[in-house]
């Protein structure tokens, strides 16, 4: 059984223990009693079981912030099996084992060897062994402990939140509570006073106070007045230990402001005021302003001012600035000198937001006294009337009278005035006036069609102060007179179908006339007299402003006449009546019926088919777009050439016509025949030039050229072609279809020869060139490959011939 043992007799008294006992039995066979067994009466042998070896475990405290020289001793553990003999080990594992905390492994003494926080860390959780120091065999079973940290005093109390800033309204009761402050302590509240903490004021006595235990701070005079002082500092501070001496303690900052209360009524700082206000001034604009104290802030301040007495009240009002806190006086109505030079305003500032609990104050308002006096102002021309409304007939002669206008000075002067018009407007000058008397007069005649009304402005001005300035607008109507005549109103052309009956009305016809309607809208039909009666048709006055149009034959044919006119005379009801004759178009068309609806064909195969005159454009824009296509493709198609060489296996046959037949000996423009008489050309064309010319056919065109020539002066020229045309067909050589020959004759040349080169290759030169041989080596070689090539020549012909008749 182990023992732990404390390091103080004063630690071990102030602190509860427990005992933990842990047992295992072991059960030991034995023949031969020992001294943990009995010998019965009946020779049985009873065993006596006793508890295995355990620890007996209390809580270890270690002070924290230990600063001793020396490592803090933490207290002992010991076995029953530890004889003293240094046969026992001691082993301690797990938090700080080792490191914060060593054990003696002989006699089980454990120390710490830092010093420890029990802010950082409270307790340490750890393992204890002993084990045979020989053997390695546990001699107790691993346990575990605790080392708590004995807390100490050593953390003032903080104000976490601190400054912190309140408010309390003014004239407040005592004891109204303000703010509740809480100071933590880092230390052990559990143990001790280390973290019982007191509250106590330092600073703003006699205003305030706070509780020592709970920190609520509360006001401690009464009628605090924000107006007097408004702003507080108060330092509470916070003391461990219940306060005791030696505690710690730590302290904060309230900052309280009184809040405030409607509790001063405003004031005028005079009872008397004046003010001069000219007669010019302006309807609804300020003229002054009056102000009434209040030391109250905010929507305590707030003043609404009235005018209480009726003289000013009709003249004048007044509003507050909600930013001023000022009354602003504005002018209701226009101020004139002459009839009164001054008013008296009775004006009173009341709060709007008055507090119950200061009723016993009296009222909270204040009336002061403004005299306002009317300033004499030299005034522009005043118009009798604010807008003037005239009339004039159109058509009236240039002079005519319109109307007048009338203004007067308002000052006491009375001086004269003049008239004259805006210059901006009446670009035309319909109208001028009298600068005297005012009477505004046409400049020219009037179109009420063209412009009905006009509007225009007289200035007026003093003579005595031109610079004053009056306006007033003047409308002019102008008076309809019946000097348009009537018009037949036909917007497109009649459709008349072919199909008409005698008797049936055509189409309804209507009148339009520019004047109005005083001169209108009363209008008479009829044909014109003057001419012969209408053998097609007729009108009729439906005596309703309207006429209608009726056909008096059957059938009408849009092949034999498709158009008529018909002339139409309409009188309107003015005074004098006016008429006028218009001509309609009568179209005439084959019609279908739809309902009401009479249209014509093409109209009618339109409608039908539900497409608009863009639409159909457009189809037949398409449809020429698409033919063009076409025609160019088969333009392609017909202008594409044929190769120039023809394939082998091409099998077609050539034929070319000849439409020339020649016009005459004297026709130099014809075919030349003489062409065909070139004896050269006839003998080199005999072998066909459109195919690649065989070595058999190149060695004959030399044996030709050299041959003499024949003379073919006399000879036929039909029977050279025929002759031509058999040797064509007889050569087996060529392509199996017919060939054009072209036989050039060029005459027979110069008795000096020709000196071009096209008959040098053809013909074998008798040069010899062994002279060359005297201009030394060089041209020696070049005499043995011209000979050489001459002899080459000769030889590869005669041996092609020898083949050719062996074949």
């Amino acid at each position: 059984m182990w023992h732990q043992r404390w390091q103080d007799r004063a630690t071990w008294e102030h602190r509860k223990t427990f005992l933990k006992c842990s047992s295992v039995s072991h059960h030991t066979p034995a023949k031969v009693p020992t001294k943990n067994q009995t010998k019965l009466a009946n020779g049985e042998t009873e065993v006596h079981h006793r508890p295995k070896r355990g620890w007996i475990w209390n809580q270890f405290f270690v002070l924290e912030e230990h600063t001793g020289p020396d490592p803090q001793y933490v207290g002992k553990l010991h076995s029953n099996s530890d004889k003293g003999d240094g046969s026992v080990r001691y082993i301690l594992d797990g938090e700080g084992a080792g490191s914060i905390f060593i054990i003696d492994e002989v006699t089980g003494d454990i120390h710490a060897t830092k010093s420890l926080d029990r802010e950082k860390k409270s307790h340490y959780v750890l393992h204890a062994q002993a084990l045979d120091r020989y053997t390695e065999e546990a001699l107790e079973p691993k346990s575990e402990f605790i080392i708590k940290v004995q807390d100490i005093n050593d953390n003032a109390p903080k104000f976490p939140d601190g400054p912190f800033v309140a408010t309390v309204p003014e004239m407040s009761e005592v004891g109204t509570s303000v703010l509740q402050v809480t100071a933590s302590d880092a230390d052990d509240p559990t143990y001790g006073n280390s973290a019982r903490i007191v509250y106590s004021i330092l600073q703003g006595q006699p205003y305030f106070s706070v509780d020592p235990k709970t920190g609520i701070i509360r006001t401690a005079l009464a009628d605090m007045d924000r107006e007097a002082r408004e702003h507080y500092t108060v330092v509470i501070q916070a003391k461990d230990m219940a306060g005791q001496v030696g505690g710690l303690s730590g302290s904060t900052t309230i900052n309280i402001t009184l809040t405030d209360i409607n509790d001063n009524p405003p004031k005028f700082p005079q009872k008397n005021y004046q003010l001069y206000v000219p007669e010019s001034a302006q309807v609804g604009k300020p003229v002054g302003k009056i102000k009434a104290n209040d030391d109250d802030l905010g929507i305590n301040a707030d003043i609404k001012y009235s005018i209480i007495n009726s003289e000013g009240a009709n003249t004048f009002s007044i509003s507050a600035d909600r930013d001023t806190k000022e009354g602003i006086i504005s002018l209701k109505k226009p101020l004139n000198y002459e009839r009164k030079k001054s008013y008296t305003l009775h004006i009173e500032g009341m709060n709007t937001h008055a507090d119950p609990r200061f009723s016993y104050l009296g009222s909270f308002k204040d009336t002061a006294t403004l005299k306002i006096t009317v300033g004499d102002v030299d005034e522009g021309p005043v118009f009798s009337i604010d807008h003037y409304i005239m009339d004039v007939y159109e058509n009236a002669p240039r002079g005519t009278e319109v109307g007048a206008v009338t203004a007067r000075d308002p000052d006491s002067r009375n001086s004269p005035v003049r008239y004259f018009l805006d210059s901006k407007e009446d670009d035309e000058r319909y109208f001028r006036i009298d600068e005297i008397t005012g009477v505004i007069r046409t400049t020219k005649p009037l179109d009420r069609e063209d412009i009905t009304w006009h509007n225009i402005t007289v200035m007026a001005s003093e003579v005595d102060n031109p610079s004053l300035l009056s306006h007033v607008p003047v409308t002019v109507q102008v008076l309809d007179v019946n000097d348009n005549p009537p018009e037949v109103a036909a917007d497109e052309e009649i459709i008349l179908c072919e199909s008409s009956r005698p008797g049936q009305v055509i189409q309804t016809v209507t009148a339009v006339d520019k004047d109005d309607f005083a001169n209108g809208q009363r209008f008479a039909f009829a044909l014109p007299s003057q001419l012969p009666v209408n053998p097609n048709f007729t009108l009729k006055d439906n005596e309703d402003s309207t006429a209608s149009i009726i056909a008096r034959r059957r059938r009408f044919n849009h092949l034999t006449q498709e158009l008529y006119e018909l002339p139409i005379v309409v009188w309107d009801g003015g005074e004098p009546s006016l008429s006028g004759t218009s001509t309609l178009t009568l179209r005439v068309c084959p019609c279908q019926r739809h309902g009401r609806i009479r249209a014509c064909q093409g109209e009618a195969f339109l409608s039908s088919a539900g497409l608009s005159t863009g639409a159909l454009i457009a189809i037949l824009l398409c449809i020429i777009i698409l033919l063009a296509i076409v025609v160019l493709f088969i333009t392609l198609r017909r202008s594409k050439k044929e190769p120039l060489i023809i394939s082998e296996e091409d099998i077609r046959e050539n034929v070319v016509t000849y439409d020339d037949e020649g016009g005459g000996e004297e026709d130099t423009e014809a075919f030349d025949i003489i062409a065909l008489r070139n004896p050269a050309a006839a003998e080199e064309l005999k072998f066909r030039r459109d195919i690649r010319p065989e070595a058999r056919q190149h060695c004959g065109l030399l044996r030709s050229r050299r041959s003499p020539s024949v003379d073919l002066d006399d000879v036929d020229v039909q029977e050279f072609i025929k002759q031509r045309q058999v040797d064509a067909d007889l050569d087996t050589s060529v392509p199996p279809y017919d060939s054009l020959q072209t036989y050039a004759y060029e005459g027979q040349g110069s008795p000096t020869g020709s000196i071009s080169p096209l008959d040098s290759p053809g013909t074998q030169s008798e040069q010899d060139y062994n002279f060359l041989d005297e201009y030394g080596p060089d041209f020696q070689r070049l005499a043995e490959l011209y000979g050489r090539a001459d002899s080459d020549v000769s030889t590869v012909c005669d041996s092609n011939l020898v083949q050719t008749k062996s074949v």
